[in-house]
């Protein structure tokens, strides 16, 4: 049944990517689906780029073992600030300043709206170079299930699949094949949740049941022994926690993947309802998967943890799930995989494309070789990640969670404040956009040399935020919002006629009529 179901999935999904290929006839039309999409193809297209593997088996697995069932909050801080609020604040002026300024990616804009070609160029690197570690983690996460599902079949199999079906659909369909797919990923995604954790439940007999047993378990804390910390309402460590709401939250306010989407949806109306539709769906699926992950120490026991936390929901899956169920969920899997992949090498191979081999040529390309050399680079990045996901299997790493903290706090603590600041403040400087890349990076190379043990930290401050590449990126993008308007200050002012083209596109121009006078 399982391969059944595989084949299926994988015919609608090509049959997907050669339906749309007329819409992907241009530069515009495969980047962007002509600026002409949908909200539901919308809010689905970032509800499951935000939501992949990572947040199933590596987050839902890591933080419901952490806090219990006070994990569910990162799932509804997902809904209501990296889903509505992100909406609200960036969807509709996003949408507007792009197309007046004709961006079509995220480095396009830095240097569009702040008159640098150079800040484009560096800005396209860093998107390139911190997205790799995050679709290593796509490919990884699936492989704990695949393993469960198909113990006799080589997982290098599994990925070499998943990239050439990616591979296939977005090369001939581009963003509106990605988008169509994402819809019913997204479908796949809401039912299997709801399945799951019924069957997960069941086990321990039901809601009531499965919350007695939790409550059964004590954890230690600063402040000693606490009975019933996993059933409490902010967990054992609401300082920790509080850390991983901001990061997965906020943090897709700076993403390039993310706010790509906003770049392509149709209209006013469009904003609004996608609005709506993007919150409900991040409640289902990311409060769902925390949920899920809340109950995990029941079905392993402390004794038999290996601080592996990928290992804790395919072993809750393992011991809840008929075969038929473990079909729905590697599907459920598969399908969270390849619509954040789709995103992720869409992204990467447009920036590279359009920000950096295009600006690098002395003569500029062509509709028609842009176009080529978007496909082309799209192939590149997805054998480029396959190859990454294939040695790192082969080599046991397989700590997920902390790879996404690295990718996610690095890109949005460079790019989320001068981003949000350029849509919203005509005073942000094009020197502080570099100090905000500045620190971003800082930060997060920093992180990394504590996280591998070549550098020590002390205090409280610095125990705190360099605790975990999570709590890093915390500090990068709430550092970068005070960066800017500081470092604005002190820097060199903008051309005053660039900055309010730029802001001319939020003021329509109208004829109002005025009584006439004898004069």
């Amino acid at each position: 049944m399982t391969i059944a179901l595989l084949l299926v999935y994988v015919a609608i999904m090509v049959g997907i990517g050669f339906y749309c290929r007329r819409h992907a006839t241009d530069v515009n039309g495969f980047v962007l689906g002509g600026r002409a999409v949908g909200p539901w193809l919308t809010a689905f297209a970032y509800g499951t780029s935000y939501f992949s593997a990572v947040i199933f088996v590596g987050y839902a697995g890591q933080f419901g073992w952490k806090y219990g069932m006070a994990s569910t909050w990162v799932g509804l801080g997902n809904a209501f600030i990296g889903s509505l609020l992100a909406w609200v604040i960036l969807g509709r002026r996003t949408r507007l300043m792009t197309q007046y300024l004709e961006s079509k990616t995220m480095p396009d804009f830095f240097g569009l709206r702040f008159g640098s070609r150079k800040l484009k160029l560096v800005a396209s690197v860093i998107t390139f170079i911190f997205l790799i570690p995050y679709t290593a983690s796509l490919f990884n996460g699936l492989s704990r299930l695949f393993n469960m599902a198909f113990p006799g079949i080589d997982y290098t199999w599994c990925v070499i699949v998943m990239a050439i079906l990616t591979a296939v659909y977005v090369i001939a369909g581009g963003y509106m094949a990605t988008a169509i797919n994402d819809f019913i990923q997204g479908l796949i995604m809401i039912v299997g949740i709801a399945a799951i954790i019924l069957a997960v439940l069941n086990v321990n007999g039901g809601l009531v049941g499965s919350m007695a047993e939790l409550s059964k378990l004590s954890a230690e804390t600063s402040a000693g022994t606490m009975q019933g910390a996993f059933t409490s309402f902010l967990g054992p460590d609401p300082g920790m926690l509080l850390g991983v709401v901001i990061l997965t939250s906020l943090g897709t306010w700076g993403l390039p993947q993310m706010v790509g989407k906003f770049y392509a949806i149709k209209d006013e109306d469009a904003v609004r309802k996608g609005t709506i539709i993007s919150t409900l769906f991040a409640i289902i699926v990311a409060g769902g998967c925390y949920f899920l992950g809340g109950f995990g120490r029941l079905f392993l026991a402390e004794s038999d943890f290996k601080g592996v936390y990928d290992a804790i929901v395919p072993k809750m899956l393992e011991v809840s799930l008929s075969p038929a169920l473990i079909a729905v969920v590697l599907i459920l899997v598969l399908s969270a995989s390849m619509s954040t992949l789709s995103s992720l090498v869409l992204s990467s191979s447009s920036t590279i494309t359009l920000d950096l081999i295009n600006e690098a040529k002395k003569k500029k390309m062509g509709e028609k070789e842009k176009l080529n050399v978007l496909r082309t680079f799209v192939g590149v990045f997805i054998i480029l990640s396959a190859a990454i996901a294939i040695l790192q299997y082969k080599s046991s790493i397989a700590f997920i969670a902390q790879m996404m903290g690295v990718s996610w706090g690095t890109l949005a603590g460079c790019f989320l404040a001068p981003f949000m600041y350029g849509l919203y403040w005509k005073k942000t400087t094009r020197g502080s956009v570099w100090a905000a890349f500045v620190w971003g990076l800082a930060v997060n190379l920093f992180e990394l040399l504590v996280w591998t043990g070549n550098v020590r930290v002390s205090g409280a401050f610095m125990g705190y935020f360099f605790a975990s590449p999570i709590n890093a990126g915390v500090l990068a993008m709430l550092g970068g919002m005070i960066v800017v308007p500081v470092v604005s200050m002190f820097t060199p002012k903008m051309d005053a006629k660039l900055v309010d083209n730029a802001f001319a596109c939020y003021e329509k121009p109208t004829t109002v009529a005025q009584r006439e006078n004898l004069g």
